[in-house]
């Protein structure tokens, strides 16, 4: 089960994404929390995550043994990747902040997280060859019909034309950070922990100057509890959940990883019941019902998949044939 050119087993890199995704989900809980200690705005915020998690990642990497690579990938490849990644993680993350400001949560959530699953399974079919099949169809639609019933069944909000744009451009952006991620993947010889520190760099570098527009350092009366609360948006949704998901989605087909990251939602709507006090409603448990189910369908199928792979791979290795990648 492991996918031939990163030699990451296609069942651990399900994994990785599954615990990113949950990862990620605690990042708005925190980050109400954060709105709720001081005045930092959401460009703020987003740029001081990336910067934390850049510097635990460098920290690692300096840390652990160091790996000769295979194949080593030349420099200016090296930073093509990492520019490519960073801005579009940077559209992602400051568009969809954007939609929020401009339509409300609820709706900027649906079609950002709606529109990613539809535009990385077009991608990846007109890109990268990947079938999205029955069964993965069948799941994405699920997923999406899981999606609506959890954020619009929790109160909805209005449309307005504005936001709905910025929304669709950040799942844009998240789209073509998947598809780039699942096409350096295949290609072999890519170092996914510095791929992620690049990005994660010119992701600060593009929200600086908007983040200062905004105003860097916030005011608080609970200076401490906003260093932990940083500290924990920086570490275990920033640098662990990006870590692991560059990881996962050089593995796992696209249009799967774009339904496991839905998961984000679902993980937030738990921790609003519990930590934020939010009431639990009987759309909060059918669209998490409907999106979990989706997720754990299209995880047996990767599964499947990658053993029929490995299955095919010995039988042509026995048989003196070459193997089909």
């Amino acid at each position: 089960m492991s996918h031939a050119s990163s030699g990451l087993p296609v069942g651990r890199g399900l994994l990785y994404l599954i615990v990113a995704g949950a990862a990620w989900g605690t990042a708005g809980a925190a980050g109400s929390l954060v709105y709720r200690a001081s005045d930092m705005g959401p460009v703020a915020l987003s740029f001081w995550r990336c910067a934390v998690g850049a510097a635990l990642l460098s920290a690692v990497r300096l840390l652990r043994p160091r790996t000769r690579a295979a194949a080593p990938v030349p420099r200016a490849r090296r930073l093509l990747r990492a520019g490519a990644t960073g801005a579009g993680l940077a559209v992602f993350q400051t568009a969809y902040f954007a939609a929020v400001e401009a339509t409300g949560l609820a709706v900027a959530t649906v079609v950002t997280l709606g529109a990613g699953p539809v535009l990385i399974a077009l991608g990846a079919r007109l890109t990268l060859g990947e079938r999205l099949g029955r069964a993965g169809g069948a799941a994405v639609a699920g997923a999406l019909a899981g999606l609506g019933v959890l954020v619009l069944g929790n109160g909805g909000g209005a449309v307005h034309p504005r936001g709905v744009l910025l929304a669709l451009a950040s799942a844009a952006g998240y789209s073509a950070m998947t598809l780039l991620t699942r096409r350096w993947g295949r290609a072999g010889g890519a170092d996914h922990s510095a791929t992620t520190v690049g990005a994660f760099v010119v992701c600060c570098l593009c929200l600086l100057p908007f983040a200062l527009v905004e105003g860097l350092t916030p005011h608080s009366g609970e200076p401490v509890r906003l260093l932990w609360l940083l500290a924990y948006i920086g570490s275990v949704p920033t640098a662990l959940a990006y870590a692991l998901y560059f990881a996962g989605a050089a593995v796992v087909r696209s249009a799967t990883v774009s339904v496991i990251m839905l998961l984000e939602p679902v993980s937030a709507a738990v921790l609003a019941v519990v930590l934020l006090g939010e009431r639990l409603t009987a759309a909060t448990c059918l669209g998490t019902v409907l999106m979990l189910g989706s997720v754990g369908g299209l995880a047996v199928a990767e599964a499947r998949l990658a053993r029929g792979a490995r299955g095919a791979r010995d039988e042509a290795e026995r048989a003196g044939e070459p193997a089909l990648t």
